[in-house]
């Protein structure tokens, strides 16, 4: 028996183990030919893509009722080491003992991570990168009227305007006014010159009009020197009363792609083929934010749950026929699309990587809510239909909008 070992259990990880199972299927091949396990220290797929939002506790679905019906292993563990010539994985499991996994084909799919800043006072910032970070910041500002009166107390330090700190901002105005009357601030601190700088110039307009009509202070050119729990300090010595300070700057792909060897972009993330193979690691594939896989001659894929879920399925079909002796299958991404929430203001879609807007305000809030509430969120307890939707020729549903417009 062949055996697929996937680590990470977020949208690339889930979609591989079901793109291997579906590939295993089609060819034929009977069920013991190739065993899947996917290995994660949690129990459900965290819906991150919505945990800007309230109530984040809710943003999220067992795994058991993805990977359960169509016979794939779960391990509940924490990944230590990797080990690439004895093809074996080390991962402690939840009562802390060791456990060793071994493979013939590994996909690493473990996702990335919040780049904590090294600044005085950094233990005070809030962030929404993983469920625990987000529930902790929705039930904090759910008590803040409980807290002391005083300057600050409903004022909100968001820094980084790139895409989450945008997103995380312009809702923040609309989740404050729910626990208070009184009157309250949001404020977007970016070090450089302009907001959404990674968003180019496409949407810039259509931003800065959302910050203006939800009440965002936006301030440009300003960094932030400390953190504490009456307000932070800016580096020229701006000081800003708040109780919350919400850190959004950096990702970094995770840890463990520092056990495998092979070259890695800024990121942390490892480059492969168009096979999504680690180059110089026989055996080895990765996939969503562990991989710089390349979407389109030009550009390399974003961090995203847009190439993330693609990913997956392609590597999925890829183990799984490279094992069976079967030709692999090229990575082809649909065409890039961003839909940016907005907050109250609506959201802005844009097409291609000049970011070109195609729907702004109510329009695209309609897709955003789509994307957030139906689209990203994998089908449940039957098998068909779960591994229907793991072919690698499916389209995600924004690929219509970039194809028409």
């Amino acid at each position: 028996m062949a055996k697929v070992l996937i680590i990470g259990g977020g949208f690339a990880g889930i979609w591989a183990a079901a793109g291997a199972v579906r590939a295993r299927r089609a060819a034929g091949a009977p069920d013991d030919t190739v065993a899947v396990t996917l290995v994660d220290a949690g129990d459900d797929l965290v819906i991150r893509p919505r945990l800007y939002e309230a109530g984040p506790e809710r943003m999220r679905v067992p795994l058991d009722r993805f990977l359960g019906p169509i016979g794939v292993r779960r391990v509940a563990a924490t990944v230590t080491d990797i080990d690439t010539a004895a093809r074996r994985v080390t991962a402690l499991t939840r009562d802390g003992a060791p456990t060793h996994l071994d493979y013939d084909r590994l996909v690493l799919a473990a996702g990335s991570r919040l780049v904590t800043p090294g600044i005085d006072g950094a233990q005070h910032l809030f962030d929404v990168d993983t469920l625990p970070a987000a529930a902790a910041l929705d039930a904090h500002l759910r008590q803040l009227p409980g807290t002391p009166a005083g300057e600050g107390r409903f004022t909100v330090v968001v820094v980084g305007a790139g895409f989450t700190g945008l997103e995380v901002a312009t809702e923040l105005t609309a989740r404050l006014r729910t626990v208070t009357d009184e009157p309250v601030r949001v404020v977007l601190v970016e070090r450089l010159a302009v907001v959404g700088p990674e968003l180019g110039p496409g949407p810039r307009l259509e931003i800065c009009s959302a910050l203006a009509g939800t009440g965002v202070e936006v301030l440009l050119g300003s960094g932030v020197a400390a953190v504490d729990p009456a307000g932070v300090t800016l580096g020229d010595g701006t000081r800003i009363p708040a109780r919350t300070v919400v850190w959004t700057g950096g990702m970094r792909a995770s840890v463990l792609t520092g056990r495998i060897p092979g070259t890695r972009d800024g990121l942390g993330r490892l480059e492969v083929d168009e096979h999504l193979r680690v180059r110089g690691a026989d055996g080895v594939y990765a996939a969503g934010d562990t991989a710089a896989a390349v979407a389109e001659p030009g550009h390399v894929v974003m961090q995203s749950c847009q190439h993330a879920v693609p990913q997956g399925k392609h590597v999925g079909a890829n183990v799984a026929a490279d094992l069976l002796g079967l030709p692999l299958v090229p990575f082809a991404p649909d065409p890039y699309v961003t839909c940016l929430d907005l907050g109250p203001w609506g959201a802005v879609l844009t097409t291609g990587w000049e970011r070109t807007v195609a729907l702004t305000r109510d329009e695209a809030k309609q897709l955003k809510r789509k994307i957030n509430s139906e689209w990203i969120y994998p089908p449940l307890d039957d098998a068909e239909t779960i591994l229907h939707h793991a072919d690698h020729r499916t389209t995600w549903p924004t690929a219509t909008v970039a194809g028409s417009a």
